[in-house]
């Protein structure tokens, strides 16, 4: 029909893409600007490890929940994509935003009593709440709009979605100049212009003030969400889905009981694992990494934590250029081994070999663990689950990946730290990293051996992934 073109035919296509790449920037330039750093930040807070930080950090994986009936059950059927997107990130960046602003009161020591933590966690968990349960579902809400504005998501989408990894890259920058402790920098006279610049680059903040510091995360992360609710409001119009048959309440029962195939059900289980092993490296690795007067141990300054764990991004846009091919030639089963026991590299690296030069490359490892397990993950679903309901078992093993794992990981944390934590000669709390570590190396051993044993999928399917797996 005449008034029916495709993107490659209406004027502004070029435009279009640009906003798309904008929109993934910011999106997860959200994400990746509190998240990291928040997991160092928020535990020095005050607040007791028992459950007050696993349902402050589980907020986010609530939302993962909210997202994965809400978004696609209800909103992108009944809003149209760029307004439900920006009311989500005016509330979910208003709500972020507030949390700079929730601090417990400290005594005249300079320390968080009891009384004032527990008088600051119900606005901050609240503020997290509100703040998850209108940003994750948006994760998806992008995917929709970028989907629905190109004229062949199966080759433009990737280079598109790339701008939310460099997003997420990005986010860390700002906090190697916020963190600086400038009253330690010598004055920019006093030497060399580049000897300056490194002096400044190479000096953080520790103690209180970086504290005060820290919590500009919430900052950057509102300011970014409000900045991307006003250009959603640019953004192509995208109306709403109308239900499709198949895709109604019946397809989560019949996604669910697919887990009747043994392969399926390792799956399904050893995703749970890996997730929660993944979500624990967020858990420890800033502080692990960061100075040792904060309660690190690698000792790098704080303000270049944040990069230093982003290599891992680095690491997984260049492996995925690769997978399709790693896919055609070892099969599901090797590369999924392959992206589980990275886990278990990287960790056994921080609990035995925690210098500075091995633990900032063994981040590298990162990009193969998402590649070669997460991604793959979603590409076998894609390929194994019938048509009708794949996009609800996408669902399922993302609530495990976004939901389930992560939120039993924080509680899990919080136990392991507060069993593994003594006091020095001054009184200072010191967690046993290696301990730690171990457990999460184990359960990373636990999931490969699962995999080897028991995941043993038709080799139809393989032989089809091996066509079809480098598009994804």
């Amino acid at each position: 029909m005449p008034g029916d073109l495709s993107i490659a035919q209406r004027p502004g296509e070029n435009s279009v893409r640009r906003k798309l790449c904008t929109m993934m920037f910011l999106q997860f330039f959200i994400w990746g600007a509190w998240f990291e750093l928040g997991f160092d930040y928020i535990p020095k807070l005050g607040f007791n490890g028992d459950w007050q930080l696993p349902l402050i950090f589980g907020a986010f994986n609530v939302g993962a929940l909210v997202a994965l009936f809400f978004s696609t059950q209800f909103a992108d059927r009944k809003f149209a994509a760029e307004k439900f997107l920006a009311f989500s990130h005016l509330i979910g960046g208003l709500a972020i935003l507030g949390l700079y602003f929730v601090k417990p009161e400290t005594d005249a020591a300079g320390k968080v009593t009891e009384a004032a933590a527990n008088a600051a966690f119900w606005p901050f968990f609240f503020l997290m709440l509100l703040h998850s349960i209108f940003y994750v579902p948006t994760v998806s809400i992008t995917n929709s709009i970028a989907f629905a504005n190109l004229r062949s998501p199966s080759t433009q989408f990737g280079p598109i979605r790339l701008w939310g990894t460099i997003g997420w890259i990005a986010a860390s920058w700002p906090f190697i100049f916020i963190l600086i402790d400038w009253a330690k920098v010598p004055a920019y006279n006093s030497l060399p212009f580049f000897d300056w610049i490194g002096k400044a680059l190479g000096t953080s903040v520790e103690g209180a003030n970086a504290m005060d510091l820290k919590r500009s995360i919430f900052l950057v992360a509102g300011v970014a969400s409000l900045i991307l609710a006003a250009f959603s409001l640019t953004l192509p119009h995208t109306p709403p889905k109308p239900a499709i048959k198949g895709e109604d309440s019946l397809a989560w029962l019949k996604a669910m009981k697919l887990l009747k195939n043994p392969f399926v059900a390792v799956l399904f289980l050893v995703t749970f694992i890996d997730a929660a092993v993944h979500q624990s490296f967020f858990y420890w690795t800033f502080t692990f990494l960061g100075p040792k007067a904060d309660g690190g141990v690698v000792d790098i300054p704080a303000n270049w934590v944040g990069p230093v764990m982003k290599i891992g991004q680095l690491a997984e846009i260049i492996t995925m250029l690769f997978l399709g091919y790693v896919l055609k030639n070892f099969g599901w089963r090797t590369t999924m081994i392959v992206g589980v026991l990275g886990h278990a590299v990287r960790f056994a690296v921080f609990a035995f070999y925690p210098d500075q030069v091995p633990a900032i490359l063994v981040n590298i490892i990162h990009g193969i663990c998402y590649a070669f397990f997460f991604a793959t993950v979603y590409i076998f679903v894609d390929e194994f689950f019938p048509k009708d309901v794949r996009s609800s078992a996408q669902g399922l093993f993302n609530v495990l990946i976004l939901g389930v794992g992560p939120f039993v990981a924080n509680f899990a944390c919080g136990i392991l730290k507060t069993h593994n934590t003594t006091k020095d000669a001054f009184g200072k709390d010191v967690l046993n990293y290696p301990a730690v570590f171990q457990v999460s190396m184990i359960a990373a051993l636990v999931g490969s051996v699962l995999l080897f044993l028991f995941f043993h999928p038709p080799k139809q399917v393989v032989a089809e992934a091996g066509t079809s797996a480098a598009p994804h």
